[in-house]
């Protein structure tokens, strides 16, 4: 959540950050002028209780019993106003809260402008794109072909846009999982940790996943918690409400989950095969880091998220995003996309941001610069690293053979039992 605040002394940055996502600078104005109507609410308040306490010392001090009366008349009057204005208050400072909520995070001066997703800027590209002497397929006619995915199955358990995976395949997808996690615990200096897979409303506030997304979020109504649509969900909240130490920082986690969407806001995109599904695996990256070191932090997740790409032999890029695709609650991203060599395409498998204190400020997770100084926000990151079924893909794509069979990579065969090849 942006800083109310730095919003009234600086509101034509946050005008131009806003209209460079796509959004009406209007909506500054309008918080600003609910902040000043609650300003103004709570100034009358000030003032009158002001005045009924002045008028309570002249009620002892008159001698005059009509006279005490009539102030008596009059305190018991301003009580009813008093109570309109806190009433008045309470909700303009509702209304304010929500429609700060409602606002996206203040862009990076160095973030490319742009229009739409077109305008993102590729800044790196590592790998080779394969050559074939045979027509690749693409990962759902290799996945019927080993029986390694089953789609009709996943449509009848559970409907459109899920699937099974079988035997190796689901082997294959066990052990990415296995060494993703191995790599950024070791290599990246993460701490994994086991999640739960649902969590509370308040907890996906503080992701800033609500209010915003909540129309792609599966709910369980009776027990009032939500499936998680990523790992930073509750990694944003394992320290809210927390004041850590300096010395702490930067804190780093790993994670693995099930990520479930709805994915309502993608409809008819991707349809075909495993890119886009309702549940999906995902291992994800987190930091807690002090302010001043986020933008070097974002620098060092990219590179885990790369090394990951690197790890597995995938021809990969990397895309700076542009003002109109990045994130609700980036203030800078960066995609990292792999080639897929039956899809004859790039598909994002991480996304890696810096947050800033927007997700800080809405779990409130604060540190101590030092000891005995006032607690300040710190600021978080996070990055994909890597999303499971696009890598696959990859893998499923890229490694595949004249005869039909897909190498496994030599990354990945520790985590498969020693098994070179799937199919063939």
């Amino acid at each position: 959540m942006l800083d109310l605040k730095a919003i009234r002394r600086d509101p034509d940055l946050y005008k131009a950050s806003h209209a460079s996502r796509g959004g009406d600078p209007a909506d500054i104005d309008a918080v600003i002028a609910l902040d000043e109507q609650r300003r103004e609410a709570i100034t009358q308040m000030e003032a009158l209780r002001a005045d009924r306490r002045q008028m309570s010392t002249q009620i002892g001090r008159a001698k005059d019993a009509e006279e005490r009366e009539a102030l008596k008349a009059k305190v018991a009057g301003f009580k009813a106003d008093l109570q309109a204005l806190e009433d008045q208050s309470r909700d303009l400072e509702a209304q304010t809260n929500a429609a700060v909520a409602a606002l996206p995070n203040l862009v990076a001066a160095d973030v490319p402008k742009g229009t739409t997703e077109d305008d993102n800027v590729v800044i790196a590209t590592h790998g080779e794109i394969p050559a074939y002497d045979f027509q690749p397929k693409a990962h759902w006619e290799l996945g019927l072909d080993h029986e390694g995915i089953d789609f009709d199955r996943g449509v009848k358990l559970a409907g459109s846009r899920f699937y099974v995976l079988r035997d190796q395949y689901a082997r294959l997808q066990r052990a990415l999982i296995f060494y993703l996690l191995d790599l950024h615990t070791t290599r990246g200096g993460y701490r994994e940790l086991y999640l739960p897979f649902v969590v509370r409303g308040e907890t996906l506030f503080a992701s800033g996943q609500l209010p915003k997304f909540a129309d792609n979020l599966y709910r369980d109504h009776q027990d009032d918690v939500w499936l998680v649509p990523t790992a930073e969900v509750p990694i944003t909240n394992f320290h809210g409400d927390e004041i850590l130490e300096a010395e702490q920082l930067p804190l780093r986690y790993c994670a693995y989950t099930p990520c479930f969407r709805r994915e309502k806001m993608s409809a008819g995109k991707d349809v075909r095969g495993i890119k886009r599904g309702h549940q999906f695996d995902k291992v994800e990256m987190y930091a807690f880091v002090h302010p001043g070191q986020s933008e070097a932090e974002l620098e060092k997740m990219r590179a885990d998220a790369e090394a990951a790409c690197a790890g597995l032999g995938l021809p990969y890029r990397v895309k700076a995003l542009c003002t109109a695709d990045i994130g609700f609650g980036a203030r800078k991203t960066y995609d990292i996309e792999v080639w897929a060599a039956g899809c004859n395409e790039w598909l994002e498998v991480s996304s890696v941001s810096n947050v800033w204190d927007f997700q800080a400020r809405r779990a409130k997770v604060r540190y101590r610069p030092e000891p005995g100084a006032k607690p300040d926000l710190l600021h978080t990151l996070n990055g994909s690293g890597l999303g499971i079924p696009r890598t696959m893909i990859a893998i499923l794509e890229n490694y595949q053979q004249a005869d039909g069979s897909i190498v496994v990579p030599q990354a990945l065969r520790p985590f498969m039992g020693g098994v070179e090849v799937i199919g063939g």
